[in-house]
């Protein structure tokens, strides 16, 4: 039998139906609050003066591919497993790496090239 879960965001300020979860930031830690339309209106207008004074802060924004929390396909140790060997690759063929840290591009390019 096949199930059909319906998930129903709710307003985190008046316990209505909330559209969408809306982040932001302040004193270096991260909140995300679910707002209806209306409230999340009345939040960036609020916050529209800070904003448009403001910087952004340093990092990458999320693209569209995986939404925080969501891990990726492959898993960790398949990544050090395929380092490892890249590492073992280099040093055979005479060139310096170090045991851990990011691997040089010029190494992976060797390795990538040789097939």
């Amino acid at each position: 039998m096949a199930q059909k879960v319906t998930v129903t965001l709710v307003d985190d300020l008046d316990g209505g139906q909330a559209e969408e979860t809306v982040g932001f930031g302040l004193d270096g830690v991260s909140y995300e609050i679910d707002l209806s339309s209306s409230n999340a209106g009345r939040l960036r207008d609020a916050l529209a003066d800070f904003v448009a004074s403001a910087r952004k802060a340093g990092g990458r924004k999320r693209g569209p591919g995986r939404p925080a929390g969501v891990k990726a396909a492959r898993p960790a140790s398949a990544d050090r497993e395929q380092n490892q060997a890249i590492r073992e690759w280099a040093r055979k063929q005479g060139m310096k790496v170090s045991d851990r840290g990011r691997i040089p591009a010029e190494v992976l390019e060797a390795y990538h090239q040789q097939g």
